[in-house]
């Protein structure tokens, strides 16, 4: 609860200001609801989700409790599914639509996507902004239900400190070199099971290793229209393990 009201007492200060003072240009008025309002609207969702969630969550009934983080990552999913144009105008790191989806000018032509707890104030939301939160938001959610039927799964629910911290190993190589490995795992089939995206494949390997990928699937559209070879990292990887085999059979 006092993420939720810290988030809620942050977006109150924003739209106080946004109500008094104009944006100087309208870049500035987009770099505000799709940065900056973005940090506090996006915690919010979250917490807001798991606190909804807890609160209605069976505490006896393991099997009822698994049933409900099935419906709600099936929500979350569908919740993509519908969205998918956008979703991927998001993960594409396209700006054309820019103008239309953040900034307060076009509410009829881009409605304004509701929901039953948020912030929907006509003067502090753009068409696009809450759905974009709610995209970030949600990734993070399918994390949150994937470690909590971990922990019902195995017994674990009510034991949150048996959890140590993994030390996260560290990342010699460059943004590029892990975007060309986060794909070929998953072509190769990693998260296929549980209908995995590249985005929550790659938020689990972030908690293995210190990387914080940047612009993902415009550096795959990069890697893809490589001249020579597309797989540079993937070919050094399987050099230096031909090297180190020959080695060993000497």
């Amino acid at each position: 609860m006092h993420s939720i009201k810290a988030c809620q007492k942050l977006l109150s200060i924003y739209k106080k200001e946004i109500l008094s003072k104009k944006f100087q240009t309208i870049q500035d008025e987009i770099k505000f609801f799709k940065e900056t309002k973005q940090i506090p609207l996006t915690e919010l969702i979250y917490y807001s989700e798991i606190y909804s969630f807890e609160i209605q969550l069976p505490r006896s009934d393991k099997d009822s409790q698994l049933e409900s983080i099935k419906r709600k990552i099936n929500k979350i999913n569908r919740f993509f599914l519908y969205n998918m144009d956008f979703v991927r105008y998001v993960n594409s790191g396209a700006t054309h639509f820019d103008k239309e989806y953040y900034t307060r000018d076009y509410p009829d032509t881009f409605h304004i996507t509701t929901s039953k707890f948020y912030f929907q104030d006509p003067e502090f939301c753009t068409p696009r902004d809450m759905l974009l939160g709610k995209n970030k938001a949600f990734d993070s959610l399918l994390i949150y239900f994937d470690q909590k039927k971990f922990r019902i799964t195995n017994g674990l629910n009510d034991k949150l400190n048996s959890f140590k911290p993994i030390e996260k190993i560290h990342w010699p190589f460059s943004n590029t070199d892990y975007v060309e490995m986060l794909y070929a795992l998953c072509s190769k089939g990693l998260g296929k099971q549980d209908n995995q995206g590249i985005k929550q494949i790659s938020r689990k390997l972030e908690q293995l290793f210190d990387i914080e990928p940047k612009d993902v699937y415009k550096t795959y559209h990069e890697i893809k229209n490589r001249k020579n070879s597309r797989t540079l990292f993937l070919d050094e990887l399987s050099k230096s393990l031909l090297i180190e085999m020959n080695k060993s059979d000497e």
